[in-house]
């Protein structure tokens, strides 16, 4: 019997709680400081202190230790004083391996119960699950437990296991609570994490995009049961302070079954969407749900509906258990909460509320929405190579269309010039001076980036770089020019990617464009390390883009043909070539951020892979002709001159913008 029913109330009240930094735990602690006299413990590793409020004492210790780790000073400073053990660690996770649940939820229940009997506490709160109930079909009462019901998974077979450790202990008395699927603050909506019903909410906000009038067809797949965190934690209190109910459960549950229809109606009309007006029978739905199920267990369905939830960023585990099969009796504990501020509203006077602070704070996908001044409007846009040429062109029209460029080069009176154009026309820009080469140097730039501009990264251009025009007989003592060439190429433009990765990846939303060549898809004869180093990263970006599709992060590449910049000045034969202007290809990263393609190309390049798809010798024959007629470069030692054959005035007009 807890020491609150031997009528000891005068005095202070000490409560030990596990869990107190979880969900539920912090709203718990909340409403047990402000009972007058509480002392409040809350068991915490040593490394999370600083998560308590500061009203709270830490008791350093670990879930999956004996006795939760709790060292024999503490326990003799505890024993004889503990009013209530309030047990609430344990993984509340469906995605979670069956050793993660058996260790946390069994293992750190019995280590509790050890606890809470080796300082005599007064009584022992434990914070179960309705998913105790399994699958069991009927109604499910707060006084059954153990009906012979079948438990799917890992999660329900360990809420189970660890109940039933407290309700054989004798050497404690117990209260056990079973919240249906916890969901945010009522009143403020905060949320630590995606779970429950959150799962759906991005397909819900897509559906935002269609007219509210629109009349929607929809599976009624069965009932489920939400309650806000406020609302639990409210309820735990005021259950393990009122006497006489030691060896109790308690269902904090909506008294009554919620359609799971009626659910994603309220967070459908929240979100501004059309509602699901015309249901379709769960007694129709059931047989069809049972073929489906059936049919995914074909290893091509299977791999299929995988795709399709990993894209709604719903974990498979998950969709199994979106309703329940039982039906929580919950009669007692509404009758004892009758009176008291433990009140539960209905769901759709809060779930507007739930979705504002999803929308603000969890939704994964909330940085990549559109912005109303255009797609480049606010963005924050890095930009290497941005002193000169296609880097310093793009940077301008970055800031002409409300982008903030953020603008990266070795040279930074270069970068300052470009950053006051771009103020003397109204626009914002921010200079990095990097050496892009240096690991170091890339990764405090980068950090910095992010001390500056905490709302986030939203692009990078990988636009420098450097050209060598020397064909391979005048290379053979010349491996230094495929080096240095990789070395900024591919080497910086990687270090880059690597650099900002996690934080995009972190805030689901992020895009990189890299200037290739058209030298990729032509393979212009003299151009070998040049080329060699862009093929890697077009080929780096390619693998790297399937991994991170799930974290929101995409690629484009830009395959630019030839530029009029000081790149390519050395090679005087270029004076008469048909080039883009900076400009022009600025306008090519433009589109790339904006509309984020898979690649840009122009149809001459289009045509060149596909030439060397169907015809690669006939392919080499004609780029050995253009070897002949066009001569090495005077920088690279050969014989550059301004006055070009008739064979070479022919190819640089049959294929206009490939650097020969």
């Amino acid at each position: 019997m807890c020491r609150a029913e031997h009528g000891d109330n005068s005095g202070m009240t000490t409560y030990l709680v596990t869990g107190g930094t979880g969900f539920i735990g912090r709203h718990l602690l909340e409403r047990l400081r402000s009972r007058d006299g509480a002392e409040v413990y809350a068991l915490v590793r040593a490394q999370s202190v600083s998560k308590l409020p500061p009203y709270v004492e830490p008791l350093i210790g670990d879930l999956g230790e004996p006795l939760l780790g709790v060292t024999a000073e503490d326990r003799d400073r505890l024993r004889g004083r503990v009013d209530h053990v309030v047990h609430l660690a344990a993984v509340y996770d469906m995605t979670a391996t069956e050793a993660d649940n058996e260790r946390a939820n069994i293992g750190g229940t019995r280590a509790a119960l050890a606890l809470a009997a080796d300082v005599e506490a007064g009584g022992f709160h434990h914070v179960s699950s309705v998913a105790v109930a399994g699958e069991y079909r009927g109604r499910f009462t707060e006084d059954m437990f153990d009906e012979g019901q079948h438990l799917p998974s890992p999660y329900h077979s360990t809420k189970f296991e660890s109940e039933r450790l407290v309700r054989e202990q004798t050497e404690v008395p117990w209260r056990v609570y079973r919240p249906a699927i916890v969901v945010g603050h009522s009143r403020t909506g905060v949320m630590d994490k995606i779970d429950g019903p959150y799962y759906v909410f991005p397909a819900l906000a897509r559906m935002s995009a269609l007219p509210s009038w629109l009349p929607l067809l929809g599976p009624d797949l069965g009932d489920t049961n939400v309650v806000p965190v406020d609302f639990v934690a409210a309820a735990i209190d005021v259950l393990m302070h009122k006497k006489g109910l030691d060896g109790r459960a308690f269902h904090l549950v909506s008294p009554e079954p919620m359609p799971l229809l009626d659910v994603v109606n309220a967070f459908l009309r929240a979100a501004g969407a059309p509602t699901v007006s015309v249901p379709i029978d769960r007694r129709v739905v059931a047989p069809i749900t049972n073929v489906v199920r059936a049919a995914l267990r074909v290893p091509g369905a299977t791999l299929a509906s995988t795709v399709v939830l990993d894209r709604l960023a719903v974990p498979p585990e998950v969709v199994p258990h979106m309703t329940f099969a039982p039906v929580f009796d919950a009669t007692e504990t509404q009758r004892l909460l009758a009176g008291s501020d433990a009140v539960l509203p209905p769901l759709d006077d809060y779930a507007d509320v739930l979705w504002d602070y999803w929308s603000d704070h969890l939704d994964p996908a909330r940085a990549r929405r559109p912005r109303p001044g255009g797609a480049l409007d606010g963005r924050t846009v890095v930009i290497t190579g941005a002193s000169s040429g296609i880097g310093k062109a793009t940077a301008v029209a970055i800031a002409k269309r409300g982008g903030v460029p953020l603008l990266v080069a070795r040279s930074a009176d270069k970068l300052d010039e470009v950053r006051r154009d771009i103020e003397a026309e109204g626009g914002t820009a921010y200079v990095y001076p990097c050496d892009l080469t240096d690991t170091e140097a890339v990764a405090a730039t980068v950090k910095q980036m992010l001390v500056d501009h905490p709302d986030g990264i939203d692009y990078l251009v990988n636009n420098a770089g450097r050209s060598i025009r020397r064909s391979v007989h005048l290379s053979y003592d010349r491996m230094h020019d495929f080096e240095r060439t990789m070395t900024l190429n591919y080497f910086a433009a990687v270090r880059m990617i690597l650099a900002l990765l996690p934080h995009m990846a972190e805030r689901r939303f992020g895009h990189v464009v890299n200037i290739s060549s058209i030298g990729v898809q032509t393979a212009p004869p003299r151009f070998s390390a040049y080329v060699a180093s862009k093929a890697a990263l077009d080929a780096f970006s390619r693998v790297v883009a399937s991994e991170t599709y799930g974290d929101g992060v995409t690629f484009t590449t830009i395959h630019m043909p030839l530029v009029r910049t000081p790149m390519i000045s050395p090679t005087r034969i270029y004076d008469a070539f048909p080039t883009l202007t900076p400009d022009d290809a600025a306008a090519m990263v433009v589109r790339a951020l904006t509309e984020r393609p898979k690649r840009v190309s122009t149809r001459l390049g289009t045509l060149g892979e596909v030439s060397y798809a169907v015809a690669p010798k006939m392919v080499d024959a004609v780029l050995h002709v253009a070897y002949r007629v066009f001569p090495d470069s005077k920088a690279a030692g050969g014989d550059d001159q301004m006055s070009l054959n008739r064979g070479a005035q022919a190819l640089m007009r049959l294929l206009p913008g490939v650097h020969w």
